[in-house]
């Protein structure tokens, strides 16, 4: 017997040929496809495929945005060679033409100079960013402040090379119609500019850089530099972690984030290297690095090292066949970080130990909270005006290192079998006595009592019971000295407190050589600001040697000035030979330098080495005297951390 009819489910007509039972049956066939397809979504093609590889990664224009960062950083440092030769070829020609000349006749020099020259000094070249604070720091509280401002030619070249790494990174297809390939374009450019950054972030931080002296660039920019590179890097790093992350919310959800971050190994390294990063980036703010600048130093070393074995563990466990593009630049990451860390166990190893011993220091307490460090190294290191280096002590956090001013170096000469022949270009206080080799050199320090290692230092030497402590010790350098002041007639040198320690070793070797007739100089004014007359002690030995150099008193004068006296002292005291002054109160930089100017014995070198804010006075007298008819050269030395 046949069951009631059903309409055929193709003819939407009634079958005869069908029982009731057959076409449900036939009806199930056809369900279950349609069914499936909405219960189980398969990958959806719009979002996978964009959240890891290179999949929507535009590699030819990265690539592109890649050389032009290179040719600009390069182009850069052409150019500034380029004018670093010129200065030396000038410099040179000064020199030799005006060695044997005396001061009066080297009018030519004094005022030879091309037109736009003192225009570009004023409102460049020497001008801070604006107004007048340059080094002057920031000030939050006695111990946290906001660091310092850049020069206007400093913040020009920050300007141009982050504004081009901002532009390269949103340089994208903003016409397409897929969000989650814009954002694997984002990612693609973001992570490659970011490790592009990286390798001039580690040459920039090496105190072992050499382009430091090849370029006549100090190391304090490069540190600047290296800081703001630093915040682009990882400013590009984030963008590249939240560009993967909004597709990867869209794909799998934030379950699907946090399985990748804990068991995919491409994903986790990648993450890992973020969060260092980020904590260097938080731990770099002025405050925070200021406040804890010592704990700051190592933790940043650390998470820098981990946020690199990171990058290059992420970039070789990627699912593109060999790795990501970028291995060949982590490589280099690592190459030049390590070969920057070679060199300063090579210097210290070299430096500290002979076959006559280990270095030893001897620590004095000053008046003045301050302490005279003599270190009797075991071998002949040669060192030159302007220099600084790296100090360690045993017992007093020798992980730690810092860097300090040379106040004074003599060598220690032994006979030889060999004659000997010393450099016409060199100070007499280097040159070999006849029949002798250099065996051994002492090297001086003042360090003032601050905070942390230099104030541990300090009450260390003070609680011995013998006056002064000898302990072992370790010398990393010398550094920097890359300003010469030989082919300037006229050098005055500006220094507060502790900052007289980079003059002193110019004055004696401009004396030397002007006795010698190696150098230009013929006047030289030292003006130093103190606070009381107790720390005179603190130079006292080196400054008996100086002021008996021949012709001392024709070519040196010194202007001490104290601005608080603990007793009471004359308005104006003279020495005998009317060379060195003692004043109170502070000095006026405009009014002396106008004074020199007028006295002015062919080019003019003003050199300044204290606080920020005696930097920043100096630097603005020295622009304003741009332009009055004579050369007038400006040489800060600071360190600004």
């Amino acid at each position: 017997m046949r069951g009631p009819r059903m309409d055929h489910p193709r003819r939407g007509i009634a079958d005869p040929d069908l029982t009731f039972p057959e076409a449900l049956l036939q009806l199930r066939d056809t369900i279950p496809t349609i069914t499936n397809t909405q219960e189980v979504p398969i990958s959806n093609p719009t979002i996978t495929p964009y959240n890891t590889g290179l999949n929507g990664v535009n590699q030819p224009n990265n690539m592109l945005f890649t050389d032009i960062l290179w040719w600009t950083l390069g182009g850069l440092g052409v150019l500034i060679l380029l004018i670093r030769i010129g200065q030396l070829a000038w410099a040179k020609l000064r020199l030799v033409s005006a060695m044997n000349t005396k001061g009066r006749q080297q009018h030519f020099w004094k005022v030879k100079q091309w037109s736009w020259m003192p225009g570009l000094k004023r409102s460049l070249i020497y001008a801070p960013l604006w107004k007048k604070r340059h080094n002057r720091e920031i000030q939050l509280s006695s111990a946290v402040n906001m660091g310092t401002l850049p020069s206007r030619l400093q913040a020009a070249v920050l300007l141009v090379y982050l504004g081009s790494n901002l532009a390269y990174m949103f340089v994208l297809d903003w016409q397409q119609a897929n969000k989650y390939a814009l954002c694997a374009e984002i990612r693609g450019r973001s992570g490659t500019l970011s490790v592009v950054n990286m390798i001039p972030l580690i040459i920039f931080a090496g105190r072992n850089n050499p382009l430091i002296g090849l370029l006549n660039i100090s190391f304090d920019t490069y540190n600047l530099l290296h800081r703001w590179m630093g915040r682009m890097s990882v400013f590009e790093v984030l963008i590249h972690f939240i560009a993967w992350a909004v597709v990867q919310v869209a794909d799998d959800g934030w379950e699907g984030v946090k399985h990748k971050i804990l068991y995919d190994r491409f994903i986790s390294s990648g993450t890992v290297g973020v969060v260092a990063m980020f904590v260097i980036l938080v731990l770099s703010l002025s405050p925070v690095r200021h406040a804890f600048y010592e704990s700051f130093l190592n933790t940043h070393i650390i998470l820098a090292l981990v946020a690199f074995i990171c990058t290059w563990i992420h970039c070789v466990s990627a699912t593109v066949h060999g790795g990501l593009p970028q291995i060949p630049w982590v490589l280099a990451i690592f190459i030049l970080w390590g070969a920057e860390r070679f060199a300063r166990v090579i210097r210290l190893a070299y430096a500290n130990r002979s076959s006559r011993g280990y270095t030893t220091a001897t620590v004095e307490p000053m008046p003045g909270e301050a302490c005279r460090v003599t270190m009797h190294l075991p071998r002949h290191i040669p060192v030159r005006p302007g220099q600084h280096a790296y100090l360690r002590f045993a017992g007093l956090k020798p992980w730690e290192n810092h860097p300090f001013s040379i106040a004074w170096f003599e060598h220690t000469y032994s006979p030889s079998s060999l004659p000997t022949y010393s450099s016409s270009s060199s100070s007499s206080s280097e040159k070999h006595p006849p029949g002798t080799t250099p065996t051994s050199t002492t090297v001086s320090f003042i360090i003032g009592a601050h905070t942390g290692f230099t104030r541990q230092l300090y009450n260390t030497a003070r609680a011995s019971p013998l006056g002064a402590l000898t302990l072992r010790a370790a010398f990393e350098g010398p550094y920097a000295g890359h300003h010469s002041f030989d082919s300037y007639g006229h050098v005055v040198l500006f220094a507060g407190a502790t900052g007289i320690t980079h003059q002193l070793s110019y004055i004696r070797h401009l004396i030397n050589g002007c006795n010698d007739r190696t150098a230009c100089t013929r006047r030289i004014t030292l003006v130093w600001i103190v606070r009381d007359h107790e720390v005179l002690e603190w130079i006292h030995p080196y400054m008996e040697q100086i002021l008996r150099l021949p012709n001392r008193q024709e070519i040196l004068r010194i202007k001490i000035f104290v601005t608080r006296p603990k007793t009471a002292m004359g308005v104006n005291v003279l020495s005998t030979s009317g060379t060195v002054q003692k004043l109170p109160g502070r000095p006026n930089v405009v009014t002396l330098l106008a004074k020199e100017q007028d006295e002015q014995m062919g080019a003019m070198v003003v050199g300044v080495c204290g606080p920020g804010g005696l930097g920043d006075d100096v630097r603005g007298a020295v622009r304003g005297m741009q332009g009055l008819g004579t050369v007038v050269d400006f040489v800060e030395e600071s360190f600004t951390w």
